[in-house]
This record gives C-alpha cells, structure tokens and sequence, in this order.
C-alpha cells in the first residue's frame, strides 16, 4: 500500500471515528428533549395537525431513500445518478423544513411560551429542524463538490459522512413523531 492511499486510510477512520463520537454525543441532546417530553407532558401530547405530521414525517423517509441511492450511486462512480439523487434528498429536506417551521409553526394552536406544551413543542421541532437545516447545507456543499468533480468510486468521504448524518436526523425524527403526534391525548 502506497503512503497516500495509506494516509487517506488512517485519515478516513480518524474522520469516521469523529462523526460518529459526534453523532453519539448530539443523540444526548435530543435524548434529553425527549425525556422532557415524557417528564412535562406525560400521557398527553401538543393538539397538532396530524395530516401535516404525516406529510412531513413522509418527505423525510422518503429524502433517507434517496440519500441512500446518492451515496450507492457514488460508491458505483455514478455522478449523475449521484448528483440526481442528493438533489432530490436536498428538496424533499427543504419541503420537511417549510412544513414544519413554516406551517405547522404557523398553525398550531400555541405559541413557544404556552406552558410546558408550547416549550417542548418548539424546542423538540426546532431543535431537530435546525439539524435538517444544517443537513441541507451539508448536502448542497456535498452536491456542489460532486458537480465539480470532488469524489470518486474510491473517495468519496464527503458523500458518505453526508450519508450518516442524514439518516441519524431522519431516525431522530422517528421517535420524535411518535412523542409529538402520535403518543398521548391531545392536551
């Protein structure tokens, strides 16, 4: 094995081995938003617009598809299924934020001040929209870097580190759906 492709060996672990430390230490934060849902509201969940919840919870499953069919396509040293895909994900996690920060915001019966339901509401939603924002940005710098050329069949770290965060915000999204929309009655 030469030097360099010895040196992006050892710097692609170090690079994994960091965004996972990192992904494990920001599941601690979101964790923790969760445990206050159950402490503050117990058997009861915000009174929020259940057809929105599922439109939005979809758009994001289905950005996970494509995300997972960007970084194959990659993997396969095809940039323009590549470039394809992560353009779909970058949309449909962009529909995800306008639905929720947007709309439901916009709608709901409360604001971020009303009591525990408001402040847990707002803080869960906005907390894990804020990760999808950085998660669009991460996925046009990724996007970008792939239309000129950044990433191969053999290196594409970018893609791939994208990938991961991608999916741990879409599962975070799972447990939250179910704590904010579907557990509990309507209080």
């Amino acid at each position: 094995m030469s030097a360099v492709a010895e040196s992006y060996a050892v710097k692609l672990a170090r690079n994994r081995l960091g965004l996972w430390l990192f992904l494990f230490s920001d599941a601690f934060v979101f964790i923790g938003l969760f445990v206050a849902r159950m402490v503050l509201l117990g058997s009861g969940r915000p009174e929020v617009d259940q057809t929105l919840g599922i439109i939005v919870t979809v758009m994001l499953l289905v950005s996970s598809f494509f995300m997972n069919r960007a970084e194959v396509e990659m993997a396969h040293g095809n940039r323009p299924a590549f470039l394809r895909n992560i353009f779909i994900t970058m949309v449909l996690g962009t529909i995800f934020l306008l639905g929720v920060v947007g709309v439901e915001w916009q709608v709901a019966h409360f604001g971020p001040g009303d009591g525990a339901v408001g402040a847990v509401f707002y803080a869960m939603t906005g907390f894990h929209a804020f990760h999808v924002l950085t998660g669009v940005i991460f996925l046009f710098i990724v996007w970008n870097n792939g239309r000129n050329g950044h990433y191969s069949a053999e290196k594409h770290w970018g893609v791939e580190a994208c990938a991961i965060y991608w999916h741990f915000v879409d599962v975070v999204w799972m447990f939250y759906y179910v704590g904010l929309y579907l557990m509990g009655t309507p209080i």
